[in-house]
């Protein structure tokens, strides 16, 4: 297999494919979300540089908008239900609120957000050097995700049907805010035992800066992550407990939650950039323990430990969970004793070499161990996407020698795509979705902002019709 790449975005891959294989979410909508992910694949090579420009609609990059105040700590756009990043400023620091719900929340979120690792961590932004953070809203045309690029923090305003607007959660803002965080500091990889990492940390700085704006200590805190973004009649608390791995949702357009919470129950799988949504149940229990036996508030006290590892120098781009709890303790100070006991709580033995801290078991049902699309006749073009804030998956396809009336524009992007020509591209993004592209023998993953105009095209026509 040929792997192109990730992105992160805050719906998890096999929550969205679970969600497609029911139905849950419409035609035109899962349609619109494809276009809108793939197109990004193509745009971000090297991250983190600062000002990028982004590709819109038509492929023409749109020059980043500078706020009204070249002193302002945040600037929200709204991208007006358009493809386009950043879209036009509507709101900055320090000026009033719009009455657009989404913009309001997306800077009453960011301004709690920025404060807290201001006055909890001494951190000044994302980068600790003051760089102002630029967030769109009303992205795409029923965006159910959310994510964080390299440059901007993007929120949909979901389907209307499963979910909700994304900024009503203050915690998934955070958490995206957190990945920029994690990239500019130990630039985690978004893959495997480090990705889940990736994703833990930013659960645990989502549920810090929620808690610590609902004045509520570690011991009753509020631990579910984006508890505000799915419509009434879903059965579901949030994305994720992290109290309480895999008890957050059961629903028959969601399923149930797979989240494990002790490394005998860690799921291997290469869906998810190797189940990063879903594993990282593991980490995230762990700092719970850890913060109800340090006591006081999540942020200042487990909170603080972990920022301290995060920032240390010590975590390693490929560190994995025994690895990283290793420098939690050493980070721990007087409370390392109950650090390293909420780690082997959750099956984790801190400095344990790789493979010596559990026993990872299969992928459950509904959670293949190979995200590519099983193999296909000749003529068959299948596509699995993976991924995104949720963590589902979903699968479609295709048959190009069949009456199927998709069969011939299929046949025609299959042949400008040229998925010989395709090679590596980068690293995944967070919770950004992962596209898996079988055509007879050929086979590539492609993550997407990797995606080029054609391949985005495919991709969203073939799982059109997915049951």
């Amino acid at each position: 297999m040929t792997r192109l790449g990730h992105s992160c975005q805050i719906i998890p891959p096999y929550l969205l494919q679970e969600l497609g294989r029911t139905g849950a979410l419409p035609q035109e909508v899962v349609d619109a979300t494809l276009r809108q992910d793939e197109r990004f694949r193509q745009q971000r090579s090297g991250r983190g540089s600062g000002a990028a420009t982004l590709p819109g609609p038509s492929g023409q990059a749109t020059p980043q908008a500078a706020p009204a105040d070249p002193q302002a700590r945040w600037t929200v756009h709204d991208a007006q239900n358009t493809e386009e990043l950043p879209g036009t400023p509507v709101r900055s620091e320090g000026e009033p609120a719009t009455g657009d719900e989404a913009v309001d929340e997306a800077a009453d979120g960011i301004t709690a957000t920025l404060n807290v690792y201001r006055d909890v961590y001494s951190r000044d932004s994302y980068d600790g050097k003051g760089a102002r953070a630029m967030l769109t809203v009303h992205y795409g045309k029923d965006y159910a995700n959310a994510f964080w690029d390299g440059t901007y923090l993007v929120f949909g305003d979901g389907d209307g049907k499963v979910f909700g607007r994304f900024t009503a959660a203050l915690d998934v803002l955070a958490h995206e805010f957190s990945h920029a965080v994690t990239e500019r500091t130990t630039g985690l990889v978004y893959q495997g035992q480090s990705g889940a990492l990736n994703e833990s940390m930013s659960d645990v700085f989502g549920a810090c800066v929620k808690q610590w704006v609902n004045k509520q200590d570690a011991a009753g805190g509020d631990w579910v992550i984006g508890d505000g973004i799915f419509k009434e009649g879903i059965n579901a608390r949030g994305l994720r407990d992290m109290e309480n791995p895999g008890t957050a949702y059961d629903d028959p357009q969601l399923g149930k939650d797979p989240q494990p919470g002790h490394m005998d129950d860690f799921v291997q799988t290469t869906d998810d950039n190797g189940g990063v949504h879903i594993n990282s149940g593991i980490p995230n229990r762990a700092f719970v323990l850890a913060a109800k036996a340090i006591g006081g508030t999540a942020a200042e006290g487990a909170g603080r430990v972990w920022y301290a590892a995060l920032t240390s120098g010590q975590v390693k781009p490929d560190s994995d969970f025994a690895a990283f709890a290793a420098v939690t303790v050493d980070q721990a100070g007087d409370q390392a004793d109950a650090v390293r006991k909420a780690w082997e709580d959750v099956g984790v033995r801190p400095g344990a070499a790789p493979g010596e801290s559990g026993s990872p078991t299969p992928a459950p049902e509904g959670l293949p161990t190979d995200p590519a699309p099983t193999a296909g006749a000749p003529d068959e073009v299948i596509v699995r996407r993976s991924g995104g804030v949720t963590g589902q998956s979903v699968e479609g396809s295709v048959d190009l020698a069949s009456d199927d009336p998709r069969a011939a524009q299929a046949r025609d992007l299959v042949d400008r795509c040229d998925l010989s020509a395709v090679g590596d591209s980068g690293q995944a993004q967070p919770d950004r979705f992962v596209y898996a592209v079988r055509v007879g023998d050929r086979e590539i993953q492609v993550p997407e902002q990797d995606l080029t105009p054609d391949l985005a095209e495919l991709v969203a026509l073939v799982l059109r019709d997915r049951g």
